[in-house]
């Protein structure tokens, strides 16, 4: 049984707690529409430069020139600019804390257009933690 996801997945946590609390902090004086074009620009010169330095720019042809892919890739980045717009919003908003359990939300929203949309089944244990994501979702955001 490989785990290697399991450790991206914790390391995506991790990073995105620090989202969550350096976003907040950032967000202080400031307009939070502007703060995320700002993080956006930050990543896109970071993951850029990552290509750059893994060598895989070429790759970026082999996706453009393959419609079905790229249009999803395209649709992905636009979900994602949506959601920090909205995520960004509400830590300006709200207390981190609160925002983090609900935006965690996520995972029921994946569940359901993973059924939906990618066919993927839903067991018995998966629903039962569903139902427990949102209830703690909902308690440590009204807590």
């Amino acid at each position: 049984m490989q785990t290697g996801w399991l450790i991206y997945a914790l390391l995506s946590a991790f990073f995105a707690s620090l989202v969550a609390v350096f976003g907040k902090i950032g967000l202080k004086d400031i307009d939070s529409n502007t703060a995320t074009a700002i993080r956006a620009v930050v990543m896109a010169v970071f993951l850029i430069g990552l290509v750059l330095v893994q060598g895989k720019y070429l790759q970026v042809k082999q996706i453009i020139s393959q419609p079905i892919p790229m249009l999803f890739v395209v649709l992905s980045g636009l979900a994602g600019a949506a959601s920090w717009l909205f995520y960004f919003l509400a830590l300006k908003n709200g207390k981190a804390s609160q925002i983090v359990p609900i935006d965690r939300l996520s995972v029921i929203f994946t569940l359901i257009l993973a059924f939906l949309i990618l066919g993927e089944k839903l067991s018995l244990k998966a629903a039962l933690g569903a139902v427990i994501i949102v209830i703690g979702a909902v308690l440590v955001a009204l807590g």
